[in-house]
């Protein structure tokens, strides 16, 4: 079963300072027309491929293998033809195998963390660093921060893209960095206190930690200088971006991005509209296709994204299978295309008594039911032949006790309603669920192999 459609609701325009940017402080990408970006991308697109061809051995053997040589890309829609990457073909080539230049012209080793095998190495040139800081600047500037802003980053640092990616673009917009990392959370309560940043960078399953933190202090949220959360590196729902605004009094903006292609900012939202984040298609062509054959989808049809570098040196990368599911939308706010919000990832769905289920429509639920706290957690066990789900979600704190089993019951009819498949359903005190200072741990799956 595919995950529900819904009708996005109407989302309000920011209700307090953050600001369109003046059309005239965007940068050249940004201003580019339809005729003119494809004219760009094109250019952009030939030579990455020959880049690719020319100095990458897995490349050169998979353009061979499917028939298909650079210069048989003449249009944007000849991309089609060429070989998709998958992350197993980038642990294959750990750690240089897919370097596209000479090892001593690397300024920037990234990795992912490894825990399903070998990690996935990210190399840049000093050129594609600077890419990276000016498309963050750009990001953030698209969702409402300034030149002068103090920007609170609270992504984790080191391997990890997201804490120097987000830092390095605060530095390139001229904001003033506060680079907090994550975890240590009392910590960021005080410092966000008496630092007062304007903006925060942090994941929106921690920033809700932050909150309860700082309502654990006896601080309401609503009360500091925080006036623009740029959230990404997980899914995220609208329900959860009512919920942050709400408590917070901020504009909450997704940003989009992946340590393969780049880091974050590949597509950010803009705040005049939070409609989806726009895709920086000057420097990444997005595709969509069906997750299962591989088919092109047109613009509108949901399936997995494909992203293509078009001005990475180091590490250029073909058609990449991201495994996010989403769809692509006129532009609105810039006359790129936009991303649809995340509904999930292909490998994250789980398939439970054969029906298809997404943590993120578990998580609309949540947040549909007075009374439960947006902190939750999946438990898969296997009784015999039959799949068994429980949801395990925390009350808020002024939750009665006689409420949790109205709430769990209106919980368990939510999700059976949403996704077609019956849950049992625990709620907990509040508190006492794993909290994570990065990406939020939704699922433990203890079936059988």
């Amino acid at each position: 079963m595919a995950p529900r459609e819904t009708t996005t609701p109407p989302i309000p325009a920011p209700r307090r300072r953050a600001a369109a940017p003046d059309r005239s402080t965007l940068d050249a990408g940004e201003r580019l027309q339809p005729d003119d970006l494809r004219e760009l991308q094109l250019r952009r697109l030939r030579w990455t491929l020959r880049h690719a061809y020319d100095n990458v051995p897995f490349y050169r053997e998979r353009f061979d293998a499917a028939g298909v040589r650079p210069e048989d890309c003449r249009t944007l829609a000849d991309l089609a033809r060429f070989p998709t990457t998958t992350k197993d073909d980038l642990r294959a080539h750990y750690p240089y195998g897919m370097l596209a230049v000479p090892r001593e012209r690397v300024a920037r080793l990234h990795a992912s963390s490894g825990t399903t095998g070998r990690p996935t190495v990210v190399a840049s040139t000093r050129r594609d660093v600077d890419t990276w800081a000016d498309l963050v600047a750009r990001s953030l500037r698209a969702a409402g921060a300034r030149p002068g802003d103090r920007v609170h980053v609270a992504y984790g640092y080191g391997m990890f893209t997201g804490g120097l990616g987000a830092h390095y673009g605060a530095e390139r917009l001229g904001c003033t960095v506060v680079p907090v990392s994550g975890g240590q959370t009392a910590r960021q309560v005080h410092l966000i206190r008496d630092l007062r940043p304007e903006v925060i960078m942090v994941t929106p399953s921690y920033l809700l930690t932050i909150l309860d933190e700082f309502e654990r202090q006896g601080v309401d949220p609503r009360s500091t200088s925080l006036r623009v959360g740029v959230l990404g590196a997980e899914p995220w729902t609208e329900a959860m971006r009512a919920e942050i605004e709400d408590r917070f009094d901020i504009d909450a903006v997704d940003i989009y991005g992946l340590s393969e292609i780049m880091g974050p900012g590949v597509a950010s939202e803009c705040v005049e509209t939070k409609d989806g984040p726009t895709v920086w298609e000057d420097h990444f062509l997005p595709e969509v296709v069906d997750p299962a054959t591989g088919t092109a989808l047109p613009d509108g049809s949901r399936g997995e994204l494909l992203l293509t570098t078009l001005t990475r040196q180091a590490l250029p990368v073909i058609r990449y299978r991201t495994r996010d599911l989403t769809r692509l939308l006129p532009g609105t706010a810039r006359a790129m295309r936009r991303m649809d919000r995340v509904t999930g990832r292909s490998d994250d769905m789980l398939i439970v008594r054969g029906v298809n289920l997404f943590p993120t429509q578990v998580e609309e639920a949540v947040l549909g039911v007075a009374g439960l706290a947006p902190h939750f957690l999946l438990h898969l066990t296997r009784e015999g032949r039959l799949d068994r789900l429980t949801v395990r979600v925390e009350a808020r704190p002024d939750c009665p006790a006689e409420r949790r089993g109205p709430a769990a019951a209106q919980l368990a009819e939510a999700v059976r309603t949403a996704a077609g498949v019956g849950v049992e359903v625990e709620v907990a005190d509040p508190g006492t669920l794993e909290r994570s200072a990065g990406k939020s741990r939704r699922v433990v799956d203890d079936r059988p192999a």
